[in-house]
């Protein structure tokens, strides 16, 4: 009789053993339920696309914008422009037409915009763009159809760029303000109105960025108050200016199964009064102390948010501005004392060439876009 028991348990212990060796060896299917489907362009774990910005002088790489980023640096993955969708508004002495900066060359107050120009240069064949759009006080216009044609010439700028990569940021920093000011519900209804009329047209080189100041919004919650629907979304964004220790967009993407593209990034610290002023401290890199300062509390702490979340953070975007001699931020408390441009600072250079020349960052190839379209 003990010695069937003994034989029993030796069996039961062996069967425990084998099982152990089977879960060790593959993960359970609520395991596997987690590993979520990578979004539109989305590059794998660890890698990340480097964009650059925001307008002409920044980016360079064009015969009269010619020291900017791309006349210093390793050509990136992509540049950012920006473009509106609200006709008749007064953008400190222009008059906006909608669309303004996507097919001539504009100045609305932060320097000159002209993406065509850009487009047809050989200097930015193979490279990714991101569009920032935005209809501040045209919401509900564009929501309710009567902004529709806008919405179509838009649709068609983006069905002649073929197969280059497109991240769409529609109202980008929603939850900005005073600047922006959108109505949240129109601008729920507008952001949805101008995806569904995009893939209504047969777009299909367009991923879809919901972008967050990154500061604004308390928590989840008012996030989620904001949130276009995971069918809407293929990119959550964040700006990365002086209150980056505030956004909660980084677990909120984890909670969505979304990527993240910090949409914005440029030094900016803050100063005592910050979070009731706006308030940074000057930061111009030309000044070597400033520059240092800057590495230390800016640039440090944005390239660890890259590398703590590699599971999120997959693509980012540096504005390469000179901030202070544009009228749009002469009074700005976040910009009117910055100069972000990297050229100028050659220590500030030599670190952000080691640090992006690692292969994570991902930048212009030959056979970029066939990579990016292979992510799905």
């Amino acid at each position: 009789m003990k010695l069937g028991i003994i034989c029993c348990l030796a069996l039961l212990l062996l069967c425990g053993e084998k099982q152990q060796k089977k879960t060790d060896s593959a993960p359970l299917e609520s395991e596997k339920e987690q590993v979520r489907k990578r979004a539109k362009f989305e590059p794998k774990d660890g890698e990340v696309l480097l964009f650059v910005g925001q307008e002409l002088e920044a980016v360079g790489g064009l015969d009269k914008y010619n020291d900017g980023y791309l006349d210093h640096f390793e050509t990136p993955a992509g540049w950012t422009t920006y473009t509106n969708i609200n006709p008749g508004e007064n953008s400190f002495g222009r008059i906006m037409e909608g669309l303004d900066g996507l097919y001539e060359t504009h100045d609305w107050g932060d320097n000159d915009y002209n993406a065509t120009l850009q487009l047809n240069d050989p200097d930015y064949a193979n490279m990714a763009l991101a569009i920032g759009l935005q209809f501040v006080n045209h919401e509900e216009k564009v929501a309710d159809g009567t902004h529709d044609n806008y919405i179509n010439r838009l649709a068609d700028f983006l069905l002649s760029l073929g197969k280059r990569p497109v991240f769409l940021r529609i109202a980008y920093e929603f939850d900005g303000e005073p600047w922006n000011h959108y109505d949240k519900e129109s601008t729920i209804m507008a952001y949805k109105r101008i995806v569904d009329m995009c893939r209504a047209k047969g777009v299909t080189n367009t991923a879809y960025v919901w972008q967050s100041t990154g500061f604004m919004s308390p928590n989840d919650g008012d996030l989620e108050s904001w949130y276009p629907g995971d069918d809407y979304v293929d990119w959550l964004g964040f700006s990365f200016f002086n209150r980056w220790a505030d956004q909660k967009m980084i677990p909120f993407a984890r909670k969505k199964g979304k990527p993240v593209f910090i949409a914005e990034a440029s030094p900016t610290i803050s100063d005592v009064d910050a979070k009731t002023t706006g308030n940074t401290i000057e930061t111009q890199l030309d000044n070597p102390r400033q520059a240092e300062e800057a590495w230390q509390k800016w640039f440090i702490p944005f390239f660890k948010t890259i590398d703590d979340n590699p599971d999120v953070v997959k693509a980012v975007h540096y504005i390469n501005c000179h901030w202070d001699s544009h009228p749009m931020w002469y009074e700005n408390p976040t910009f009117k004392k910055i100069d972000a441009r990297l050229q100028l600072s050659d220590s500030i250079s030599k670190r952000w060439r080691e640090i992006t020349a690692q292969p994570k960052y991902i930048k212009s190839s030959s056979d970029f876009y066939e990579k990016l379209y292979k992510t799905k």
